[in-house]
């Protein structure tokens, strides 16, 4: 399911990062998140790609009743961006690009390059080797100091930065640019810090990701909901902020959780797919969930992603600047 040379870098942060709310709207962790106990995982990490573990099972190998899945998903701590708790208890199958290695290639010829949203440094942490000018965006606190530790000995500098404002950087400082869930791409700030004949690359979180999880607990999303974050609204975006789209790439995900608790703590950490989940307001549905689990199997949902590629002529500006 994923690429195991990927997998160093590639499964950070694996799930959902920026996926859509139940909205529609791209999303990252608040400024201050909301945590169950004090002490926080180590940082970002991957749903496991793993099957089943024996999560769902109590002493003695018996089948652990839905109290005790609830208990255990809700008292365990959701500080940060690890996955790591969902081994073996969800999966989610990894895009065929193979994000990280393409990064990797470019970043070995690049002179200056610059990772947006960079979350705590997981893709460029895992890049063997690193443009003598490496710098890196991050405007969630904890993800800064995570980042910050990860990259400094690499010789990367890691800018706090604020959602929505330009980005730091002279024009044309860059010949790549690379960003993997962006919370929301700046196309007119990316070709401007871009130099003539520089490139962009980014994976981008596509329409209506793990919408099954939402629509299940939330109902039917309206269109608008369901059609933002769509590659070729990127594509033309890029165009008009005077970009030449290079590749475009879709993908369509298959995404299992074997358990309700896999879901309770994936609803907890990343909590704008169902705005003001508690277990307690949706333990019905909850009760539902775990007993179609036990009738059919995993909860199954798509994530959907997407993979653009854009270069900067090398006659300058972009139009219209």
């Amino acid at each position: 399911m994923s690429e195991e040379s990927d997998r160093s870098a590639d499964e950070a942060q694996r799930m959902p990062d920026g996926d859509n709310g139940a909205d529609g709207t791209p999303r990252r962790r608040p400024q201050h998140a909301p945590h169950s106990s004090p002490s926080a995982p180590a940082g970002p990490d991957a749903l496991g790609d793993r099957g089943p573990s024996q999560g769902d099972r109590g002493p003695l190998g018996r089948p652990r009743s839905f109290d005790e899945l609830l208990a255990e998903a809700s008292a365990v701590s959701v500080d940060g961006w690890d996955f790591s708790w969902l081994d073996g208890r969800a999966t989610e199958e990894r895009p065929p690009w193979g994000y990280a290695g393409l990064v990797a290639e470019r970043m070995a010829r690049a002179r200056a390059a610059l990772d947006i949203d960079t979350g705590g440094g997981e893709v460029l942490a895992g890049v063997p080797r690193l443009p003598a000018l490496t710098a890196a965006t991050e405007s969630w606190p904890p993800n800064v100091a995570r980042a910050t530790a990860r990259l400094h000995p690499r010789g990367a500098v890691v800018v706090a930065t604020r959602e929505g404002e330009a980005l730091p950087f002279a024009d044309a400082a860059f010949d790549l640019v690379v960003s993997r869930h962006p919370v929301r791409a700046r196309w007119d700030e990316i070709a401007r810090v871009l130099e003539p004949g520089g490139t962009y690359l980014s994976q981008e979180v596509g329409p209506a990701s793990v919408f099954e999880l939402v629509e299940y607990f939330l109902g039917p999303r309206p269109a608008e909901a369901r059609g933002t974050r769509d590659p070729a609204a990127a594509r033309a975006a890029a165009e008009a902020a005077g970009l030449v789209v290079t590749d475009v790439r879709t993908a369509d995900l298959r995404t299992e959780f074997f358990d309700v608790g896999a879901v309770v703590y994936f609803l907890r950490k990343v909590i704008w797919m169902v705005p003001g989940f508690t277990v307690g307001a949706y333990r019905e549905r909850l009760a539902e969930l775990h007993a179609d689990i036990a009738r059919r199997g995993p909860f199954t949902a798509t994530t959907t992603r997407f993979l653009i590629e854009a270069r900067k002529p090398d006659g300058g500006k972009p139009d219209g600047a």
